[in-house]
Parts: C-alpha cells; structure tokens; sequence
C-alpha cells in the first residue's frame, strides 16, 4: 500500500515536471554553425536557459542548441545587435526529490509489512515465514473423518487390539474407575502398503474425536529449532482438542536410533526427537491424547521411543493372509459390477504376499482393463491380466526382437519351467512368456499354493536348481560358446540364497548350524561406528564358506543339468508351443509335461509381432546358431 501511494503522489509530479521542461519544437543545430550565424548577421533573437539555447532567425526560423560554457558567447551576442532572452534555473521540485530519497526505505517497510502479514495469518500449517516453527500437522474433525473398522479389512488381530484405544476415548472413566491407564502411544508396525494409516484414522473414526497426523520428516527443516518447535506446537494445539489423535507416519525418519550420527542434520534431528520424548511424558493419561505411530523399521527406534509411557505397546500390523485378503477384496470391489465368473477366493489364494495396497492396486488395473476393453463388468479374466502386469509387468509388444532372439528366450525360460517343475517342494509354475515386460525379455512366474513362513533346505536347494534352469538349457542347446548375460540376476539370487544358507540359516553340513558373521548395522545408527564390516570368524573359515557356496551351486547346477537332459524332447516341445503362443498357462504347461499337444490359450491363440498364424513352428536347431552370443533373454526372472 505504501509504495502504490508513492507512486500516486509522484507520477503526476513527474508528469508535470517534464512538460514544464519539455521545450517547444525546434530543429538542432551545432554550437559552430550558431557562432557564424550570428557572425553573419542572421540570427534574430535567442532564448537561453540553464544550458539550452532557443535561437530564432531573421525568416523566424527556431533552432536549439547547446551552451558549451562559452565566455565569450554574450560579447558575439551583443555586438551583432541579437536580442537576449534569460531564464533564470528551474528550481527542482522538492517534494518530488524527498520522495525519490525515501524511496528506498519505504520499498524495504513495505516489503516487511507484507511478510509479517503473510507469515502471521498463515494459520496451523500456514507456508508463511513466521510459521516455520508451527505445527505441519493437518487436523481432521470428528465429522471429517468417514472411515471405520468396517473399511478395514484383513487385520482382524490388530483391530482387536486398538479396540480398547476407541473405548478409552469414548469412555475414558471406566478405565479411571478401574485404575488402570491406557497407553500413551501406540506404534504399528508392518511393510508398506498394509494398513497402518488406515488403521489410524479408522480408530478417530470409530471414536469421533479430532485426528492430527503429520509425517516425520516434516518435523525437521534447513533452521535450527525448527523441529523442536514444531513438536511443541503440535502437542499444545492437541491439547486444546483433547479427547484427540495424533498420528505420525514414517516415525522412523525424526525417530532413529540417537548416537555417533555422521549427517550434518543429526544434532537437529536428536533435539527433536529429545522434543517429542519430552512431551510424551508432559501429559497426563486422564488428557485423552493418544499418540500412534507407524513405522515399517522399528529397529532402527531409539529405545527411549519404546519404553513404557511413551510408545509402549506395539500392534503388528502383518501381510493379510488369504482370509484376510478375500475380504480386502470385497472391499475394494463392492462399487464395481462383477461378472458372473469372479471368484474372489480364487483371486485371493492366487495372490499370496499381496498387500492391503497391492490389493488395491490389483482391483483398480482390472478396473481400467475393462474400461479400455470398452466392457460393462469385469470379468475374472481381466484379473489375471491385471495381476500379470502388477507381479510381470506391463507388456512390450512394440520391441522388436529377432527370431533368434525369441527361439533362445524360449529355450531359457523353457529350461526355468521344466526344472521348477520337477524338483521337490517348488512352488508350481503359473505362467511363463517370451513377451517382453518390464526390463525382462522373457518371464517364469511361479506362484505358492499357500502362505509360507518358513523355508526348508530342501525347499532353498530347489530354488537354487530352478535359477540355473535358464542358464543350464541355453548350454545344452546352443553350446557353451552362446550362453547370454541372460543369467546374470539368476546367478545373483541363487548365490545370495547358497551364502545365507551357509552363513545365516545353519544347512550347511561341514560348517554345522553356527551363524558366521554379524548383519551390517547402518553407522548412521550410532550402533556399531566401524564395527559394521567387521568379520567374526578367521580366513581359513571364511575360505570354508567360499567352498561351501561353492559346492552348493555345483551341486544343484549339475542337478539342473541332468533334469533338463532327460527331459530334452520336453523341453524342445515347451520352446516350440512358447514360439508358437508366446505365454503358456499352467493347464498348457501340465499338458506339455505329460506329452501332450498343448490346447490353445482360452482367450485365442495369441498371435506374434508379424501375425504368425496358428502353425507351430519347428524350432528344434540341427546346429548352433551362428554370429557368436545371442543377446540377452531376461535381465530377471520373477
């Protein structure tokens, strides 16, 4: 406001004073023609003010020019009879210089004025300067919040747990009667995607109080103080809102363990975790504050989180099992019109290790599928699209790959399937294709029947041989010369597994059940500073486990190998049907391990980039391929 009425006074001063010094027309001429015509008798009369000189001729011609200081110009005037006009100096205008000279101060008062009142009238999570240390929590009223146990789904255990957390904030007396106490804080504890936000505001849902959540890392900014502040501002607003929640999400992030930290933000986040210490002891269990936190890494906690009094009870919030998850199912399919052939239990065995989000995220891509199929229901098959694309990838149709490309793909993922079939305890093959999706050329899906929650050795070693299956069925059918980098994320994962069987998990014969060496702590942790790589156990046992490994791999490559050279006419039938349909289902699959021709796919015979129509094609090599190695088939393999 001040400097719009600063230039409201100014710019009509301005406007004044340059027309009263704007000259009337007139045409420019040099100093040196001046002096000769007035030399010459030509130049009539002449008006001088300051510097400028308005001369006018015997034709009453008008000129200007400049005066360069001469002294001698007024002598030549009156010796040629030229008639003098003088103007004394134009006195400048002193309100409009007092005003230039302010200038600058009001610029910088109108600037702080318009950042206090920026800053100030931010409000609660206000973006202002001055709100820097003001809670970032976003506030939900009771009648905001339109989630309850109802929409939660698969976590029957955990619920049953927060149930006495909705009873103390509806009636909060009969604990007080009874002389018990209610825990101050509650930590949820599960992989992402499970529930635990969910969950949170389920519980302020059910209990009809406020629910304050904030993530852990918009605690801590670039100022010193911040964090601390934040918190303090955070527990004062839900105190003025008790019975309430507050609910911090990624704890982990302002949380961590305190200790010999190496970032240069450790110290500020140390004062605010000291902060939120602080205040969870400063209020009193009858204020009907409850604090619930979610974290998918509480061992990276400081301890003094987790005592009693502050985040003393821990809720395991775990992946639903196939109970669990035919009801998240129903939930997120019950405003979607099904078709007569959706089996959502089927749906749930098929997606073991499936979070409540990935379950969602299942439910919503069959929802688009039908929408792009231009369909009115979604059928059973557009799941198992969906579910293809969410564990497989998306499709690549568009990548062009040569035929020799495809027949060795074919033969890798070919070798992945015969080998997971035939080993013991393996989990059954769902689908394999030679499409490219993702970053893979080609994919082996294997899918559990069940839940699994531990491994046997047994198991692991099949793992193992099912891994070198690709590997192994390129050496037998294109030579050792032509094996492809196709293997390398296969060669990583069934060394990563030989090693923890080894040195973790006690199945190693020679070594016995020991568990050789130490999980490598974060230094960042404040655990273990420079003891994190540290070796307990000597060379010669360290050339021991090398050995091991070794053996294990060997072992369970040449098991590959002898599989896949009794099943050689099994395998040359299952590259020639992948030629053929590009992806077998696990009926195709069954009818290819039993001799069989294997039936079309349901949804018709898919066919190639180039249209390939439904003639198999002989793919059985009579010789190696020649133009040395043949590119990639996978980079990895689910």
């Amino acid at each position: 406001m001040l400097i719009l009425f600063f230039f409201a006074i100014a710019a009509p001063l301005l406007t004044q004073h340059s027309s009263q010094s704007q000259p009337k027309q007139a045409s420019i001429a040099s100093y040196s023609q001046f002096i000769e015509d007035v030399r010459s008798g030509t130049v009539d009369k002449v008006f001088i003010q300051d510097r400028t000189i308005i001369g006018v001729r015997n034709n009453g011609e008008r000129f200007q020019t400049y005066n360069p200081d001469d002294p001698g110009l007024m002598g030549d005037l009156l010796n040629h009879k030229v008639t003098v006009t003088a103007t004394p100096p134009k006195q400048p205008n002193v309100l409009l210089q007092a005003l230039i000279s302010w200038f600058p101060l009001l610029l910088l008062i109108g600037v702080y004025v318009y950042v206090m009142r920026r800053g100030l009238g931010g409000g609660m999570g206000g973006t202002g300067v001055m709100n820097f240390g003001r809670s970032q929590a976003r506030k939900l009223e009771a009648d905001q919040i339109s989630v309850t146990f109802a929409n939660v789904a698969g976590v029957e255990e955990a619920k049953e747990e927060v149930s006495e957390l909705v009873e103390f904030l509806k009636n909060p007396n009969k604990y007080h009667h009874l002389g018990g106490r209610v825990p101050r804080g509650a930590l949820m504890v599960g992989s992402p995607g499970t529930g635990k936000t969910l969950l949170a505001k389920a519980i302020a849902g059910e209990a009809g109080v406020p629910f304050f959540s904030i993530s852990g890392s918009d605690f801590v900014e670039m100022f010193v103080g911040v964090g601390a502040s934040r918190v303090r501002d955070m527990f004062k607003q839900a105190k003025e809102h008790a019975p309430c929640i507050i609910f911090i999400d990624e704890i982990d992030a302002v949380g961590r363990r305190r200790g010999a930290g190496m970032g240069g933000g450790n110290d500020e986040r140390e004062q605010t975790l000291n902060q939120l210490l602080v205040e969870m002891d400063g209020f009193e269990s009858d204020q009907g504050i409850i604090v619930i936190a979610a974290t998918n890494r509480p061992d990276v906690l400081d301890p003094a989180l987790l005592r009693p009094g502050r985040f003393d009870r821990q809720i395991v919030v775990p992946l639903p099992d196939v109970n669990g998850r035919e009801q998240i199912l129903e939930v997120h399919t019950s405003t979607m019109p099904l078709a007569q052939d959706i089996d959502l239990r089927t749906i749930a065995r098929g997606t073991p290790g499936f979070s409540g989000a990935d379950l969602a995220n299942l439910a919503n891509e069959a929802a688009l599928l039908a929408a792009r199929a231009n369909v009115r229901q979604v059928t059973m098959a557009l799941f198992e699209r969906a579910k293809d694309k969410i564990l497989m990838g998306a499709e690549r149709r568009s990548m062009v790959m040569s035929e020799d490309e495809k027949l060795l793909t074919a033969y890798h993922e070919s070798g992945h399937t015969i080998v997971g079939r035939l080993v013991p305890e393996h989990d059954p093959v769902h689908k394999v294709s030679i499409i490219p999706r993702g970053r893979a050329l080609g994919v082996t899906l294997f899918l559990p029947e069940q839940d699994r929650f531990s491994q046997s050795k047994r198991r692991l070693e099949s793992q193992i041989a099912t891994l070198f299956g690709g590997r192994v069925a390129e050496q037998l059918i294109f030579g050792e010369d032509a094996v492809t980098t196709g293997a390398q994320n296969d060669i990583a994962r069934a060394t990563e597994i030989a090693r923890n069987m080894v040195t973790k998990w006690g199945l190693s014969d020679k070594l016995g059940a020991l568990a050789y060496g130490q999980d490598e702590d974060e230094p960042f942790l404040g655990q273990t500073m420079g003891q994190g790589q540290s070796r307990r156990f000597s060379p010669e046992t360290g050339m021991q486990i090398d050995t091991e490994i070794r053996a294990l791999i060997n072992r369970n490559y040449e098991r590959a190998r002898t599989i896949l050279t009794e099943q050689m006419k099994t395998l040359h039938a299952m590259a020639t049907a992948l030629m053929r349909y590009e992806t077998l289902e696990s009926e195709q699959i069954d009818a290819i391990m039993a001799g069989r021709e294997p039936p079309p796919p349901q949804d018709g015979i898919r066919l190639g980039k180039h249209g390939r129509g439904n003639r198999p094609t002989d793919t059985t090599p009579t010789k190696k391929p020649r133009g040395g190695q043949i590119g990639p088939p996978a980079e990895q393999h689910l």
